[in-house]
């Protein structure tokens, strides 16, 4: 069985966004969602629909920007007045 990085598809609500992908990024997208639809017997009619989840496991997974957001968070905190009672 292969480790795919994406999982089955939630279902929820999308937002409407307009992409333009290379020629070979389509035709992999394509191969990515059938064997994703054969390792989860679950069919993806849609390969766009893996897009969102694809850029989600990116940024998760991308340590350079959550340690970017991390210190954005701290200086956001750091700037904030505290709140006495």
């Amino acid at each position: 069985m292969t480790k795919l990085k994406l999982g089955a598809l939630l279902d929820d609500k999308p937002v409407k966004v307009s992409v333009e992908l290379p020629a070979p990024v389509h035709k992999s997208l394509i191969a990515y969602a059938e064997v994703l639809a054969r390792e989860t017997g679950q069919p993806i009619k849609d390969p766009a629909r893996l897009i969102a989840p694809m850029v989600e496991r990116f940024m998760a997974t991308d340590r350079g920007f959550a340690k970017e957001r991390r210190n954005r968070v701290e200086r956001t905190d750091a700037t904030m007045p505290s709140k006495r009672q």
